[in-house]
């Protein structure tokens, strides 16, 4: 079952023709249109002319997250204001968010990558699909929407009920579809073993995406609650979830190349690696209006191959992911790097401590735990100022509040020499 065969299943030669011509419009785009491309372009020595085909691509310089931080909120922005028609935004570095512009036709082509996943997953407008993200800054919950209803399904927002809540809905709606993210979806796949419902439910395929989930945790939703679990892809810098998928076959997720080309390349060297082998996964997007990117690095790891799936298509597919280029942290589909933390922590003048963090996972859940170790005694009400002015700055920073504890003396002799460490104890769970 395949959503928009005429693009999904596109030759090889047919694919490379297409995203060249995009590419080079787009250049031309963004040379013309954005100052800050065009200094990067400049500073790199190229010019429209230089870039003729997707063979070109690797004279074009790269962009990161740190280029939307210097430019915010407008900078990267290429086309007016008034074209806009919905912001969304992610956490950033030093606690600045990453700003995204949507035009009606990022919207539109959005839906349109999201139609084509819930298709891979089996799913079509005979379906109920409940949609578990949140509906918020962060884009996961609307994009999924706005997917479903491409498609002709039946959608249910339910991000705001509890667990119990939409598990009752799960049985009583006849839900055959669901999406969020994997934390989440074991957490109701606990829930509806707890309420006696195993067995008793419509499900049959769940996409998730935002956070990276190991295999065991796959398998184990899968076994619980009898369904195929898929992955999904997207970030908010190029769209939400839906620029790659998994189909039936789970070998890989198809890229949407016709709206963003991936390419994988050797994290210190920067050139392309082979097909099968792993290095950082980077993305154009060749058709977005209101903040188009050129060679965007993810800090994903993974690898990509170009032959032929079982299912029919003929896109590229990279594999699922497991790791992240520079240690980045993603904690409840928030991508924070440990010496954002450290420095956010350092930033606060009027108070001298050591902290030791500590992510977890607790019932399906993400938490983050801070331990304090003032450098000099303090009484209740001056540990409580430090324990609000600390949650304060985390809060904004990882996206969620973290659990403060101002350690007693004896704890405190296990902190070391370092001020802030920040320790990862999901793997261990």
């Amino acid at each position: 079952m395949i959503w928009n065969e005429t693009k999904e299943c596109m030759s090889r030669d047919e694919m490379l023709d297409l995203q060249g011509r995009r590419l080079v419009m787009l250049v031309k785009r963004m040379y013309y249109g954005t100052d800050y491309y065009r200094k990067k372009m400049q500073k790199q020595g190229v010019e429209p002319g230089d870039i003729k085909s997707i063979e070109d691509l690797d004279k074009l310089p790269f962009t990161t997250k740190e280029d939307l931080k210097n430019t915010y909120p407008f900078g990267m922005f290429a086309v007016p204001q008034s074209e806009i028609v919905r912001y969304h935004t992610s956490s950033g570095m030093d606690g600045i968010d990453t700003v995204v512009g949507y035009t009606r036709n990022d919207i539109d082509i959005w839906s349109e990558c999201v139609a084509r996943s819930i298709y891979m997953a089996g799913l079509n407008r005979d379906d109920v699909i409940q949609v578990a993200y949140n509906y918020s800054m962060f884009n996961g919950g609307l994009g999924a929407h706005y997917g479903a209803e491409k498609v002709g399904a039946a959608v249910l927002p339910t991000s705001s009920r509890s667990t119990p809540q939409l598990v009752k809905l799960i049985q009583d709606l006849g839900v055959t579809g669901i999406m969020g993210t994997p934390t989440y979806l074991l957490h109701i796949a606990q829930t509806i073993e707890e309420m006696g419902l195993v067995g008793k439910t419509k499900l049959k395929a769940a996409m998730c995406g935002v956070e990276l989930w190991p295999m065991h945790m796959r398998d184990k939703v899968q076994q619980k609650l009898g369904i195929k679990a898929y992955d999904i892809y997207g970030l908010s810098e190029l769209a939400g979830p839906g620029v790659a998928c998994e189909c039936s076959c789970q070998k890989g997720m198809h890229v949407q190349e016709d709206y963003f080309l991936a390419e994988v390349l050797n994290p210190q060297t920067l050139k392309p690696v082979p097909d099968g082998e792993s290095g950082e996964l980077v993305f154009t997007t060749l058709h977005k209006e209101g903040i188009p990117l050129i060679r965007y690095r993810t800090m994903d790891i993974t690898s990509i191959t170009h032959e032929k799936c079982e299912c029919g298509r003929t896109t590229a597919r990279i594999r699922r992911l497991g790791e992240k280029a520079g240690e980045l942290l993603v904690i409840r589909g928030n991508h924070v790097r440990p010496d954002e933390i450290t420095s956010a922590l350092l930033r606060i003048s009027d108070i001298s401590a050591s902290y030791k963090i500590s992510v977890c996972r607790e019932h399906s859940f993400d938490m983050v735990d801070v331990f304090i170790k003032p450098d000099l005694d303090c009484d209740t009400i001056e540990a409580e100022r430090v324990k609000q002015k600390v949650e304060k700055v985390l809060h904004s920073l990882i996206g969620m509040p973290p659990r403060i504890t101002i350690v007693d003396k004896e704890i405190a002799g296990t902190f070391g020499d370092e001020k802030v460490t920040v320790v990862d104890n999901r793997n261990c769970t």
